[in-house]
């Protein structure tokens, strides 16, 4: 029905688009819902799209629980927040037409603005596709999802498990017409972060500790390793000259405290006073980042840290580590009912998740001592900021 819908919806709308694409674009809106992980995985494609276009006024539309993840990138003119519908984890489920009544009053507004392309930078995202046409924008790039594509202009072959930062470039390419060319993800921790992460590692960490930092929590439930699997690693990596830290947000403060307390004596962990700011700053002075797939993950490989991604659920070759195999390693139990890309809840009942329960501690230690050894004198903590890996 909701396929209908849309479709009825865009043979309405198509007719009132009378401006004809121009090339190259004077304006481009670049629509993102999703939240800090998946905006980090799409900076390649801004940096491509900024390289080819360096004239053009570009605008992103993201959700206010993910603006910061770009606020300081140079490769935008103009940030703009939206609470997507569907996106938001913790706010108030809306009302039923609250979604649509959003749709148009937004598309109104944009209207004005008068964008030549659109690049929707979510393969199933219909509401930003819709958006982009009610919008009158004579140019909007995505991809052939069937919730998508009638109110694309330029469709490119879906995949559903090419993996989101190659679809970002391919969706680069498709409007600037020449290959976009891949880089690291970027994002860099400001110069006072990164003088807070110094002085507090000065003051908890001896010259030359490796520091190796765990990030076990993430936003969907499913996605959880299991706490006593936490603990059976902590035991294992705990050696003379290493530092283990947990990082989590303040709302895992409780779940990290937990941890600590069946953690052998020396452990640390910080929560409340951490920003992503401060978390990248810290993440750039480790030897090894471990954690399940989340955004902070990807934060760690843009700081160029060697990291071990522990999945389940979700699908490594959509949203694995952008980045070299051999630093960013994926363990997973390899079941096969995984990925089935449920997040809430396991969809066979198991609890806890078999997928992440059967993700042997052993497994991961063994991958942390190869990645340890493959680096022997790289990484070690050395009280300077600009250090190199």
């Amino acid at each position: 029905m909701r396929y209908v819908l849309l479709r009825l919806l865009a043979m309405i709308v198509k007719p009132f688009v009378r401006r004809s694409a121009v090339y190259p674009p004077r304006k481009v809106l670049l629509i993102k819902p999703d939240h800090l992980g998946d905006l980090l995985l799409a900076t390649p494609a801004l940096t491509a799209l900024r390289t080819a276009l360096p004239a053009t006024h570009i605008t992103a539309l993201v959700g206010p629980w993910a603006a910061t993840m770009w606020q300081h990138l140079a490769e935008i003119d103009e940030l703009e927040t939206l609470p997507f519908p569907g996106f938001d984890r913790f706010g108030p489920k809306p009302m039923i037409l609250a979604p649509y009544l959003l749709l148009l009053r937004t598309a109104y507004r944009l209207r004005q603005q008068s964008y030549d392309a659109a690049l929707i930078l979510r393969d199933d995202h219909w509401w930003g596709a819709a958006l982009a046409l009610l919008a009158g924008i004579p140019q909007r790039i995505g991809f052939a999802h069937p919730l998508c594509t009638s109110f694309l202009t330029t469709a490119l072959p879906y995949h559903s498990r090419q993996h989101v930062t190659r679809q970002a470039l391919d969706i680069v390419a498709a409007l600037t017409g020449t290959p976009a060319v891949s880089t690291p993800l970027r994002y860099t921790p400001t110069h006072v972060a990164q003088e807070w992460a110094i002085a507090w590692l000065q003051q908890q960490l001896k010259p030359d500790e490796r520091l190796i930092i765990i990030h076990p929590g993430t936003g969907g439930p499913t996605k959880h390793w299991l706490r006593s699997h936490w603990i059976t690693l902590i035991h294992g990596l705990n050696r003379p000259g290493r530092r283990i830290l947990l990082t989590g947000s303040p709302n895992e403060a409780e779940e990290l405290a937990a941890i600590i307390a069946a953690a052998p004596p020396g452990v640390l962990a910080l929560s409340q006073e951490l920003t992503i700011d401060r978390l990248a700053a810290l993440f750039s002075q480790a030897s090894l980042v471990i954690g399940v797939d989340s955004g902070p993950l990807h934060i760690a490989v843009s700081q160029g840290v060697p990291t071990i991604h522990l999945f389940g659920p979700s699908d490594p070759m959509r949203f694995g580590p952008w980045g070299d195999p051999q630093r960013q390693r994926v363990v997973s139990a390899g079941l096969p009912c995984s990925p089935c890309g449920v997040f809430a809840v396991c969809p066979r009942a198991t609890n806890p998740p078999e997928c992440m329960a059967a993700i042997d501690p052993a497994w991961v230690l063994s991958c942390v001592e190869s990645l340890l050894v493959s680096q022997p004198t790289k990484g070690v903590y050395s009280f300077h900021p600009t250090r190199q890996r």
